[in-house]
């Protein structure tokens, strides 16, 4: 798969990162202002998507969600390869024996955005030997769990981000392309269309981003968050085979608000396509209610996407909070 499967979903043209008008902000241009998706969103797009009509939601599938499931630490203790989708963007995965986490979120957002699953695993669970972190908002940075999961692995992070985790002696920041090794992984930031904000005053002050994770039994794309373009086929052609693509499928609505930052279901399939990955892995749904689309949509959508292509059922892996699965061939 690859250029001919791409091919078969339209692949161009492409939204490239980069490709942006003049910016205009009444405030110094921020240091990655350059990077970001465009249009970017301010305050008088988010009232009109909190205050302005609201499609109607199918109750019944608004009501679906992930479900629950033991086992994902005793998977994750063996010493096995395998992944567990801890929800969320939040995974835990072994490859050559190094433990490794993502964008950990054991709890609710900033203490207020309540869990609509609890977490697939706790902090006291993990002793990961590396901590990702793909940008800094508050759904995928979240502090207290990178400080529950202490300052003992090395944390990497996208340029800028290194001050947010000060806890941790072991802390390497990275710029798009550049890459590190750590136990037995390869570990290189790739880019993402998207944006970073901690606070009204820093926006786009640090750098976001996606990482590939190469180890000894295959490779894992995690893309975080990130609009539809043209990086994918990029990603897929300069790092070479992937076989685990973990796609965000949901916070995609109201598309008019949503569509320059993150993916909707359709585009996540196109994105899988373009990479030319082996298997996809669902996250970014079901987890927390940030978006407007019904809660078990993005799973059906994707699903719906994945029949009308006629790729195999074994290549799509919507897992459950705290399932996990091998990591093998």
């Amino acid at each position: 798969m690859g250029p001919a499967d791409a091919a078969r979903v339209g692949l161009s043209p492409t939204p490239k990162i980069g490709d942006v008008p003049k910016l205009r902000y009444l405030r110094a241009v921020a240091r990655f202002d350059e990077r970001a998706t465009q249009p970017a969103r301010g305050p008088r797009d988010m009232l009109r998507w909190k205050f302005g009509k609201k499609e109607p939601k199918d109750r019944a599938i608004d009501s679906v969600r992930p479900l629950h499931v033991a086992g994902g630490a005793d998977a994750i203790a063996s010493g096995a390869p395998v992944a567990c989708w801890i929800g969320h963007a939040s995974w835990a995965f072994r490859l050559g024996g190094t433990l490794a986490v993502i964008d950990p979120i054991f709890g609710a957002i900033g203490g207020v955005v309540r869990r609509l699953v609890p977490a697939g695993l706790a902090a006291s669970e993990l002793a990961p030997d590396v901590v990702m972190v793909t940008h800094d908002h508050r759904d995928h940075m979240d502090l207290p769990s990178l400080r529950a999961l202490g300052s003992a692995p090395t944390y990497v992070v996208p340029l800028g981000n290194r001050s947010r985790v000060d806890f941790a002696p072991n802390v390497i920041e990275l710029d798009w392309w550049e890459s590190t090794k750590i136990g037995a992984l390869d570990i290189t930031l790739v880019p993402a269309r998207h944006w970073s904000m901690r606070a009204p005053w820093n926006r786009n002050d640090t750098l976001w981003g996606g990482f590939v994770v190469r180890g000894p039994e295959g490779t894992v794309y995690h893309s975080g968050d990130t609009a539809w373009g043209d990086h994918f086929a990029e990603i897929g052609a300069r790092c070479g085979a992937i076989d685990w693509a973990m796609l965000p499928i949901g916070g995609y609505a109201p598309r008019w608000f949503m569509e320059p930052q993150h993916v909707d279901p359709d585009e996540a399939g196109r994105a899988f396509l373009a990479l030319g990955a082996k298997r996809l892995l669902a996250m970014h749904w079901g987890t927390f209610r940030l978006t407007d689309e019904p809660v078990g949509e993005p799973p059906a959508r994707l699903r719906a996407f994945w029949r009308a292509h006629e790729l195999d059922d074994d290549r799509l892996w919507i897992l459950d909070a705290g399932e996990a699965r091998p990591l093998s061939g």
